[in-house]
């Protein structure tokens, strides 16, 4: 039996850069992908946080599961909050063929689903204003950038560097933004819905837990609101079920990513477009292959 490849996280980096990834989801949606079909995320709690296992199976080669430790109080040691590994079987023989560096693959493929989802709103030189100090925030400037050139990233911040939330230069920002990012552990809206303009991009994923959110009702309600998967938004996705509860957004008036991936939809200009991500299993196993194929 072949030992299996064990790639850690800067081979993981040298093997699929952010482009590849968002062409990877963009094509795995229009081969016929169906995120609705994929496995439940299960999460086994833990004296010092949670597992989170993340399962997934494609029939053309391989199956995968994704093992992440959510750890709230490692911050404060200087670890990270969030770790994981991606194991990659033979999807025929369920012989396990890879191991990769899973934190890696979660910077590389979160960004890249985000992208993928709002590519063909975004119109080159870009504005970006981004909420949040880690990995996913930087992520995701590289990966707009490997599609769009830029012309200015802010980074919008509570405290540290940066132009600070509540004052008028943010304000300012965001009313000039193209595309807004927010990557935070915020559980509260990070702004005010009548800062974004008609014609703007905002990406949410900051959490997958139902009573947390980073982005207002009212945009909701302004926006139009694409998810990876409608069930899976309305079971995880607090800046959905929050503003359904609120009133504000509609479940009809859910978007599926894959919708606007293949261009059965084709969101209106005139209004914001939100999209809001918890992170699928099914993007973990196609950005894997992605990996291991280079």
């Amino acid at each position: 039996m072949t030992a299996p490849l064990v790639l850690d996280a800067s081979a993981v980096r040298a093997a699929c850069g952010p482009l590849a990834a968002v062409d990877a989801l963009a094509a795995a949606l229009v081969a016929g992908l169906d995120p609705g079909a994929d496995l439940p995320r299960h999460r086994v709690p833990l004296r010092g946080g949670e597992f989170l296992l993340m399962p997934s199976e494609r029939a053309q080669a391989y199956a995968g599961i994704k093992v992440a430790t959510v750890a709230p109080g490692n911050p404060a040691r200087g670890l990270p909050r969030v770790q994981a590994s991606y194991l990659l079987f033979d999807a025929e023989t369920l012989g396990l063929r890879a191991v990769l560096d899973g934190t890696a693959l979660t910077t590389l493929r979160t960004p890249a689903v985000s992208v993928a989802a709002v590519r063909s709103r975004l119109l080159a030189p870009l504005r970006v204003a981004v909420f949040g100090a880690g990995p996913q925030a930087y992520g995701h400037v590289e990966t707009l950038a490997a599609v769009v050139p830029l012309a200015s990233v802010t980074h919008l911040v509570r405290a540290g560097d940066g132009v600070r939330i509540g004052t008028a230069r943010a304000d300012e920002v965001l009313r000039a933004a193209d595309v807004v990012v927010c990557a935070t552990s915020a559980r509260t809206p990070l702004f005010d819905a009548d800062l974004i303009q008609d014609g703007a991009v905002v990406i949410a994923v900051g959490s997958h837990e139902p009573d947390a959110r980073e982005v207002p009702a009212a945009l909701c309600a302004r926006a139009t609101v694409v998810v990876e998967d409608v069930a899976t938004a309305l079971r995880e996705a607090g800046d959905v079920c929050l503003a359904v509860r609120d009133g504000a957004l509609r479940t009809d008036d859910l978007v599926p990513m894959r919708d606007v991936v293949t261009g059965r939809v084709q969101p209106p200009q005139d209004r914001p477009l939100l999209f809001k991500s918890v992170g699928m299993a099914w993007e973990d196993l196609v950005v894997a292959e992605a990996v291991v194929r280079a």
